[in-house]
């Protein structure tokens, strides 16, 4: 017996760990999980009630396992810091038994940031695996293939071959879906809104006409006429002040991120997906070679729900506001968040920086332009958490107009709000979605007193529709997923990633838009599949998981509950539900097959989307579909469309290349631009998010992108 053994998920942190830990121990990493359930089997016998999941080590991970039992015999104690969480605790008891580890010599270590002190209260204080959260893990696993190899064969049978569902994300799909019928079925109302733009001390203010006086409830403006008429009450006009009320307002910082929230504001001011999000957060966490520092992690665990943060990071953020701020911008107590989300676990922490003092400006040299971004916004939002208020001095006013010839005096209503006092706006502002313009951003009004005449200018109409609920963006659909309950924090990225990599969701303009193929998945699923199919039952089964890992439930009677009514229901499906027909999955096209001159439509496989002769089976002519970036090829003039590599060497990534390979070779990793250079006259590319260069590696130039939109193509 030698050294102790700590095993992790990855290398990085094994690394970072290794530097806190001496050398007594020897860290070693599982890469991820190492057994599952089989790949093309059920994997789960059921029979008298029970469920018996068959796991197997991963063919990829047979050498890792293989290294890892020659190891734990050679180790005096075994120590599995795994993540966290169900998952993690779910990777330490699979590696137990795939590699024989004696549970006599085995403790368990958990923590929630990788620093010297966190690594040393946990291994101080290791405990046995959680039965628990084993359970809840393993009944989520057992649940999911279920239902993901139950209702495959019926998608194969009813709709087309290959295709596949899932328990959660069949229902984030219909929230999308739902959402498009919505919006196809919105019809768009008329109204006019009414504004005098007028002057007091010489500047000039606008108000909107909102009632009339002796009238209960807003004015509403149908439409031209009624517009028309009121303009004509008011020509001629008096205007004066009724009343003036004004007020301080505050607005609060946003709590520190969990993951739900990083996600979403990584989104916005980002436009990183959850997927990016979660990967880039990773490596935040698992720790970093800071130059003569070493690796270190520069983030708490990015899997979390829970807004708490630990007394000293209070204590460390509230010294560092009041040196670099001043006392001005740090409340007199600590600021603590609560979550109001069933599930909700205090005991963990809200994502945040290992250290307040590690400025972003300090590890920039060493992160990639993703890692620091994504370090940067962390560490602003909980710096920024624990800031003072951001006050306004707000001032609204009701103004009268009277008419000259006519008895009726309308009312119309200015607002705006004076910035007096910055707090955490001086640091750091939430983004958000579809948000109409709050008071706090109306520009501020003149000073006026009730009985003060003002001078009159002019009154524009302005015609608008009602318009209908917008499509998901990433951030909004994680929001909806959050607050209606579906899924959990480790599992919202996956989610979307299924669904838009099953060709189910395209993204147009950084919104959701479900495929004809989609739409008609979901409503097969909702129509034989209720109870799965709804948002509530969904989010029922994730409390129970989570009574599960409470040892509140045992797992095997929650999955009873459920499988019983679901078999039941795929009999009747695979017996009664109708084909969809064709059409209803194919989406049409411009183009037509060049063999037999039919439309051709566009399908989905297992390598996206492509086009095929409507004639199918009798014409079997297809050809893919990519995007053309609007830009000539440089040594052929053909056009350049995306590509997505499919082996080891481009991994799925996008590159761009001439639509008329094999004849041309042609392609590029950085995205072409459709203006060319400046200098040169040669091709620019992308460089960043929002800069560009020449192609030319004797040009040098360098400025900003010009903004294309591609799009779909045949070649």
């Amino acid at each position: 017996m030698t050294k102790n053994l700590v095993i992790v998920e990855s290398p990085a942190k094994a690394r970072t760990i290794s530097r806190f830990l001496g050398k007594d121990y020897r860290a070693e990493a599982s890469m991820g999980h190492v057994r599952d359930l089989p790949q093309r089997d059920l994997g789960v016998e059921i029979a008298n009630g029970r469920f018996r999941p068959t796991y197997r080590v991963l063919p990829d991970k047979r050498k890792v396992v293989s290294g890892l039992t020659k190891a734990a015999k050679e180790a005096s104690t075994i120590y599995l810091a795994t993540d966290p969480d169900r998952e993690g605790e779910a990777i330490s008891w699979h590696l137990m038994e795939a590699s024989g580890i004696d549970p006599s010599k085995a403790r368990r270590v958990v923590f929630h940031e990788i620093t010297r002190d966190a690594i040393k209260e946990a291994f101080e204080h290791p405990r046995s695996l959680d039965v628990n959260l084993i359970d809840a893990q393993q009944a989520r696993r057992v649940l999911d293939r279920l239902v993901g190899y139950r209702l495959s064969p019926l998608l194969w049978r009813k709709v087309r071959r290959g295709l596949s569902a899932g328990r959660v994300q069949s229902v984030a799909l219909r929230l999308i879906v739902d959402r498009e019928d919505e919006i196809g079925r919105f019809v768009p109302k008329e109204y006019w809104n009414i504004d005098a733009a007028l002057v007091k001390a010489g500047k000039e203010f606008k108000a909107r006409l909102r009632s009339i006086k002796g009238t209960k409830g807003e004015i509403e403006i149908s439409d031209q006429a009624t517009a028309s008429s009121i303009l004509g009450d008011l020509d001629g006009a008096r205007y004066s002040v009724v009343s003036v009320k004004k007020r301080e307002t505050r607005s609060r910082p946003a709590p520190p991120f969990i993951t739900s929230t990083l996600q979403q504001e990584a989104s916005r001011k980002l436009r990183f997906t959850a997927r990016r999000t979660m990967q880039v957060a990773q490596q935040l966490y698992e720790g970093l070679p800071l130059g003569d520092e070493g690796p270190a992690g520069l983030i708490t665990y990015m899997r979390t729900d829970s807004t708490n943060v630990a007394a000293a990071a209070l204590s460390e953020a509230a010294a560092y506001v009041r040196r670099k701020f001043g006392h001005e911008y740090a409340p007199k107590s600590p600021r603590r968040y609560t979550r109001k989300v069933k599930g909700a676990q205090e005991a963990h922490e809200a994502i945040r920086p290992t250290s307040i003092e590690r400025e972003p400006a300090a590890v920039r040299p060493y992160l990639t332009s993703e890692q620091f971004r994504l370090y940067d916004l962390i560490w602003k939002r909980m710096l920024a958490s624990q800031m003072t208020d951001a006050l306004f001095d707000a001032t609204s006013a009701e103004i009268a107009a009277q008419c000259p010839s006519a008895d009726a005096v309308y009312l119309f209503r200015a607002a705006g709000s004076v910035l007096k006092f910055k707090g955490f706006r001086t640091l750091y502002m939430e983004d958000k979605d579809d948000a109409e313009q709050t008071e706090e951003d109306s520009p501020p009004i003149p000073d006026m007193k009730a009985g003060d005449a003002l001078e009159f200018r002019s009154l524009t109409p302005e015609q608008r529709f009602t318009q209908p609920p917008p499509r998901y963006s990433e951030a909004s659909v994680i929001k909806a997923l959050e607050e209606n309950g579906i899924g959990r924090p480790s599992t919202y990225a996956p989610i979307i990633a299924t669904i838009q990599d099953r060709d189910y969701v395209q993204k147009e303009r950084g919104r959701f838009v479900p495929t004809k193929l989609g739409a008609a998945v979901t409503r097969l699923l909702t129509a034989h599949f209720s109870d799965i199919m709804e948002v509530g039952f969904t989010a029922k089964i994730e409390d129970q998981l989570d009574d599960v890992a409470n040892g509140e439930k045992a797992w095997e009677p929650m999955l009873r509950e459920f499988y019983d009514p679901f078999d039941e229901a795929l009999e009747i499906a695979m017996e009664r539900a109708e084909r969809v027909p064709r059409d209803q999955i194919d989406e049409e096209s411009d183009e037509v097959c060049e063999k037999c001159e039919r439309p051709m439509v566009i399908k989905s496989g297992r390598f996206g989307r492509f086009l095929s002769c409507s004639g199918f089976p009798e014409c079997k002519n297809s050809r893919p579909l990519l995007k053309r970036v609007g830009v000539e090829c440089p040594e052929c003039s053909s056009d350049l469309v995306e590509r997505r590599g499919k082996g080891r060497g481009r991994g799925g990534r996008p590159f761009y290349g001439c639509s008329a390979y094999p004849a041309c070779d042609f392609s590029t990793s950085s995205r072409p631009l459709p203006q060319p250079c400046p200098e040169c006259g040669k091709m620019l590319v992308a460089s960043g998010r929002s800069n560009a260069r020449c192609s030319s590696t004797s040009c040098g130039f360098e400025g900003p992108a010009p903004k294309a939109e591609p799009a779909e193509v045949a070649v």
